[in-house]
């Protein structure tokens, strides 16, 4: 069951009972949607002309594309080719039933999204824009997207791992790894050690978005994951809303917080992947989690 809720910058966002958690932040769904997924996506960096891929994994109310969509210019600007991946199509059906929703966006954003709603794909031939959703489990959809090319973009907005862990495991982070462009940059909310590890493990550089300075537990506000491009060119350590990881974060992966989430046939269930990496977790020589937590809390450690 999913249930209404306005968000502090006055956003229309939703509550799962099934996950026993929000879309969005409390500070604003709006607001997540710009700062942790379009202003470090840093659009400037793709000229008129250019073919601009994203991949929006779990699509939800859309306002991770919309937003997008919203901050590209008017005229000119890349060429948008984007694809939604998304289990439940309710999110994105009762997000249009709210007027105050449909009222943030330019009008061929909300054209865009209820053509999504109603038949799964939008396309905009004057602006160069289009854009196709996969209903169903993203593990298995991930086959059905294109194989001529991969993405400069991956939005990764899934519900926590701790709730959703199928779509956290090393094998689904190692699946969307691969289907990043040189250069090309994956973000998320999450911050977690483990999800953060099976980044790197896939090869992809690590940075950490930076939190609001009203935000009670401020250490970062999520993650960029960087692909190497092909010159070789080290990503920037500091950006537009990100830094590099701190010595606290990075002693945060060494923990048994950082063992990986696994999956190995992409067809588990929760329970059993939450066991499984339970179990692993028993028998990691790792430091615990609860002393690097009783660490940074000393002022005098940070």
């Amino acid at each position: 069951m999913l249930s209404a809720r306005f968000t502090a910058d006055g956003s229309f966002s939703l509550h799962s009972d099934s996950f026993a958690e929000s879309f969005h932040s409390s500070d604003g769904a709006l607001e997540e949607a710009n700062s942790k997924f379009v202003l470090p996506a840093q659009l400037d960096r793709f000229p008129d002309g250019r073919d601009l891929r994203v991949l929006d994994v779990c699509f939800g109310l859309g306002y991770n594309t919309a937003a997008l969509m919203s901050a590209l210019p008017h005229r000119g600007g890349p060429s948008l080719q984007c694809w939604g991946l998304e289990l439940d199509r309710s999110p994105l059906r009762l997000a249009l039933a709210e007027p105050t929703f449909q009222a943030l966006w330019p009008p061929h954003v909300v054209a865009c999204l209820g053509a999504l709603s109603a038949e799964g794909c939008w396309q905009d031939s004057d602006r160069q824009q289009s854009v196709q959703m996969l209903w169903g489990d993203a593990r298995q959809q991930l086959r059905q997207l294109p194989a001529d090319g991969r993405f400069d973009l991956i939005f990764l907005d899934a519900f926590s791992p701790s709730k959703c862990p199928q779509l956290w495991s090393e094998e689904f982070l190692q699946s969307l790894a691969d289907l990043l462009a040189p250069s090309g940059r994956l973000l998320t909310y999450c911050r977690a050690a483990a999800v953060r590890n099976s980044l790197r493990h896939a090869g992809l550089g690590l940075r950490s978005l930076l939190p609001k300075s009203r935000e009670g537990s401020g250490w970062s506000a999520g993650t960029l994951a960087l692909r190497p491009s092909d010159d070789h060119q080290p990503c920037p350590a500091i950006g537009p809303g990100w830094r590099g990881l701190s010595v606290m974060e990075e002693e945060h992966l060494q923990t048994c917080a950082g063992v990986p989430y696994r999956d190995p046939t992409g067809t588990d269930a929760a329970a059993l992947i939450l066991n499984r990496r339970q179990q692993e977790q028993a028998f990691a020589d790792r430091p615990s989690t609860s002393a690097w937590q009783r660490k940074w809390r000393d002022p005098a450690a940070q």
